[in-house]
């Protein structure tokens, strides 16, 4: 999948799957259990918002699965999206646009009013709490009647300390012997893509966007099902997959 410039966007897309291993090795179960709740509650040829899609990690592994379905990506990101627009080039079952989640318009830039499915996955802690009390009450909105929600990140239980520092502890050990052996991390990715010389200029952009990394805030499994009911209006809404720092939460309309 190389462009007219010549950049393999097949391959940026791999290593930034990589780089996102780094930090969450079972990252494909999560993705895996989202798409079958898909499948589960609204069927095999959904319409869904990939929500900060940055590469379009979640609209490729949901088109590969489901060949009939169609994906609206929306993010800020200029590097993330030059590389997703990039590899899905020429696909007609997907649409990007650059939006910030903060705008209150941000809406209004998407070619559907409604949707069968929002998907996220470890992004929406870039935000704090109120901006996301906000963004569920917008996508309230936009999840259609019986549609789902799905968000993947870090949720952390604040009652567990010593769980979560052992767990940590643990995760930062195998992280460093991989690093060790070569995994490339966050920022040496961003120092790889500020080098590519299509690249070079939306991850410039990029950083003066965003900074370094998120101020953003971790809150609780409940706390997120409990916001996407009152402020979302959503009927159900709980984990359906856990690991010892990340969940998935699933919300239905």
């Amino acid at each position: 999948m190389e462009s007219t410039t010549g950049t393999d966007w097949a391959g940026w897309q791999e290593s930034w799957d990589r780089q996102q291993e780094w930090y969450m090795p079972d990252r494909e179960e999560r993705f895996r259990v989202m798409l079958d709740m898909v499948e589960a509650l609204v069927g095999p040829e959904p319409r869904v918002l990939d929500l900060a899609c940055g590469t379009g990690s979640i609209t490729d592994r949901l088109l590969k699965r489901f060949p009939k379905a169609v994906s609206t990506g929306v993010d800020l990101d200029p590097a993330l999206l030059a590389i997703a627009r990039g590899y899905f080039g020429g696909d007609e079952r997907v649409t990007f646009v650059t939006a910030d989640l903060k705008d209150p318009q941000w809406t209004s830039a998407l070619p559907y009013e409604t949707y069968d499915a929002v998907l996220t996955a470890t992004a929406l802690h870039w935000l704090h709490s109120d901006d996301l009390v906000t963004l569920y009450g917008q996508l309230g909105g936009l999840v259609r009647a019986g549609g789902v929600f799905m968000n993947a990140d870090h949720m952390k239980d604040e009652g567990t300390p010593r769980i979560n520092a052992a767990e940590r502890a643990h995760r930062h050990a195998h992280m460093d012997r991989a690093k060790a052996e070569g995994a490339v991390d966050w920022a040496d990715w961003w120092a790889l893509a500020a080098k590519d010389p299509v690249l070079a200029e939306p991850t410039a952009r990029r950083f003066e966007i965003y900074g370094e990394h998120a101020d953003g805030d971790t809150p609780s499994v409940e706390w997120h099902a409990r916001t996407l009911r009152e402020a979302g209006g959503f009927g159900e809404a709980r984990a359906v997959w856990r690991s010892p720092s990340d969940a998935l939460v699933l919300a239905v309309k």
